[in-house]
């Protein structure tokens, strides 16, 4: 790239650049058999098998449809979750280990059923997956991985190499594995539920849900929506209710750059098992193939500046495959739980008419699927065999107690650094286009000044639980280090467990 980076100025993310039905505001209330707070894979797959079955149900956004985490993929299909089944076998005995795939390959078994009997154009092809090691010690960790493959009768076969200029030690290989457009095969499901019945509004935020002589999910524009059940698909619950899911799950950061290369892509999925974390896919962009590569994670509000992140993935992409072209660039937020397995169900145990899916790692096309049908058996009273692996009050296990007692002092840890943090910067410091803490009357405050020069100043104090955001450079937002919440610039809510803006300042 002759020493000079082709990085789009911002953020552009692939799927994004189809065209998506647009929907109204919810300007009345409503009754419904089910609300679904959520337009995102999760919701559209729920409210589509729900549709199907007959039922009532409304979908609300506060944003535009798919425009989520849903939106910001790498749209592997696939049951390879990383190094997880010899883990899931010491946490959760071999019977749980083999439901947790099973559950995942019926996932992609649905989605690619749907596909070809509904003749969805998607782009879906099916692919191996592969994850790959480059060290000695992950070596090891894949030959133990693929002993827990064989225990739980998972297909899979160790390899030597791969077809890239990577240096590995092996390559476990999960065969019959897919990859897809997650937004067309959305779109097409969406409409399906509309013409039967289903209702979207977008720019809709949800706030509440009451209980009292019924379940009633309440709008920041005083809506409401009578239902017999609410689903919260909305990443992070926004409606916690006791249940302290920001204590029981933590926001990491992911980042995607989509570039077309002069080398022939030879098919398949590719995740490195050891860190620097790298993922590898293609997708079909017309006539040629568009390569996506993802991985730097890292934990939301923490870590280096956020630029360098994908400045990481280019240089690394570059020196695999050559860079012809470099459109796209994008992040996602994902939530992992303290024992690695989603929440499905209902959000406690005595409130069984609200149920809540969230914590995918960073496999929501298949959790989402798998979601969507966990849910419905919820609110159709049907039997699951997946059911109580999910289940939100499920059993807690000894590895996720510990890992507990870390994440609470690693927050605490934050939480007292942000408050004692010298700030030696005053707005006047900052110059066009740059964002970051300063001092605004003597207390530690946010800054961005666009590009027309306009001063943008927020109390960066979290309205969650009051812990201190961190400026995130790539995607100009504030993020907090503690439970995830994100910002924009000007103080909006971007992502939750928050459900209020930050305060703004005059400066």
């Amino acid at each position: 790239m002759s020493g000079q980076s082709k990085m789009p100025k911002y953020p552009r993310t692939y799927w994004r650049e189809i065209d998506l039905p647009q929907f109204g505001k919810l300007n009345e209330d409503i009754s419904v058999d089910v609300a679904i707070v959520g337009a995102g894979m999760t919701g559209i797959t729920t409210a589509y098998l729900l549709t199907q079955q007959g039922k009532r149900v409304a979908i609300i956004e506060a944003g535009s449809v798919l425009n989520g985490t849903t939106g910001h993929t790498t749209a592997k299909i696939t049951a390879q979750h990383g190094l997880l089944y010899d883990e899931l076998i010491n946490h959760f005995g071999e019977d749980n280990a083999k439901l947790y795939y099973e559950s995942h390959a019926d996932a992609l078994g649905f989605i690619r059923r749907t596909v070809n009997e509904q003749g969805i154009d998607c782009d879906f092809s099916d692919q191996d997956a592969v994850m790959y090691a480059t060290t000695e010690e992950y070596q090891t960790k894949l030959e133990t991985e693929m002993e827990a493959y064989q225990k739980l009768g998972i297909p899979g076969e160790l390899r030597g190499s791969i077809p890239f200029d990577i240096e590995v030690k092996n390559a476990l290989v999960m065969p019959g594995q897919a990859q897809f457009h997650p937004l067309k095969y959305l779109r097409a499901l969406l409409k399906k539920a509309v013409d039967a019945g289903c209702m979207v509004y977008e720019n809709t935020t949800a706030k509440d849900i009451t209980v009292e002589g019924g379940t009633v999910v309440h709008t920041k524009e005083d809506r409401k929506i009578s239902c017999g059940h609410a689903v919260i698909a909305s990443h992070w619950p926004f409606f916690d209710k006791r249940g302290l899911y920001f204590a029981r799950m933590y926001a990491t950061r992911s980042y995607a750059i989509g570039v077309k290369s002069e080398k022939e892509y030879p098919g398949g999925m590719y995740i490195s098992a050891d860190s620097p974390s790298r993922s590898i896919r293609y997708t079909p962009v017309d006539g040629e193939n568009l390569l996506i590569i993802g991985g730097e994670n890292h934990r939301t509000g923490t870590g280096k500046d956020t630029l360098e992140h994908y400045e990481a993935l280019e240089k690394w992409t570059e020196q695999v495959f050559g860079i012809h072209d470099y459109s796209y660039r994008w992040s996602a937020q994902d939530l992992e739980t303290l024992d690695k397995l989603p929440y499905i169900g209902p959000l406690k145990d005595d409130e069984e008419n609200i149920l809540v899916a969230t914590g995918y790692k960073k496999w929501g096309m298949t959790t989402s699927t798998l979601a969507g049908h966990i849910l419905t058996d919820y609110i159709l009273n049907r039997e699951s065999p997946y059911k109580a692996l999910y289940h939100p009050s499920r059993f807690e296990m000894d590895p996720a107690l510990k890992k507990a007692a870390k994440f609470n002092l690693e927050v605490a840890g934050h939480f007292v650094k942000g408050k004692l943090e010298y700030i030696p910067k005053d707005p006047d410091d900052l110059k066009v286009g740059e964002g970051g803490v300063v001092l605004v009357n003597g207390k530690r405050a946010g800054g961005y000044k666009d590009e027309t020069g306009k001063l943008y100043l927020v109390d960066t104090t979290c309205t969650h639980l009051g812990c201190e955001c961190e400026w995130n450079h790539a995607e100009k937002t504030w993020d907090c280090p503690c439970h995830g919440s994100r910002f924009s610039y000007g103080g909006s809510v971007v992502e939750g467990p928050a459900v209020e803006d930050l305060k703004k300042l005059e400066g």
